[in-house]
């Protein structure tokens, strides 16, 4: 049995959305930015973990998906600042009720996981 066309794109697509979103960093990336415009290395300090290679790469990719804006400004030395678009501002309100979650649950899962892997 083969799905229709519509319904094979109603049930791909989104999947394609949450690829984008879902990523390690993404959405670590995007809390960093509610507040306004951010140079490369305050998101750096900002996103513990991340390297410098993956934090460009998170960029490129959230830049390419209409979620930021990269502007280089013309100043001595010249520097680069991220800032969400309207788009990603949208995700910013969407997540932030996930990222609190994991905030909130974050001493719990380790437990979890400890007793989860004691039992092994």
């Amino acid at each position: 049995m083969t799905t229709p066309p519509d319904e094979e794109n109603l049930t791909c697509r989104p999947r394609v959305v949450l690829g984008i979103v879902g990523d390690r960093w993404s959405l670590l990336v995007v809390r960093n930015l509610r507040l306004g415009p951010r140079r490369f290395t305050e998101l750096k300090r900002e996103t513990t973990g991340i390297s410098q290679r993956m934090l460009t790469v998170t960029l490129r990719s959230l830049e390419r998906d209409g979620i930021l804006t990269r502007t280089v400004h013309n100043v001595m030395p010249p520097h680069v600042s991220y800032e969400l678009t309207p788009m990603g501002r949208t995700l910013r309100e969407a997540a932030m009720p996930l990222l609190e979650w994991s905030t909130a649950h974050l001493d719990r899962i380790d437990a979890a996981r400890a007793e989860y892997d004691a039992r092994s």
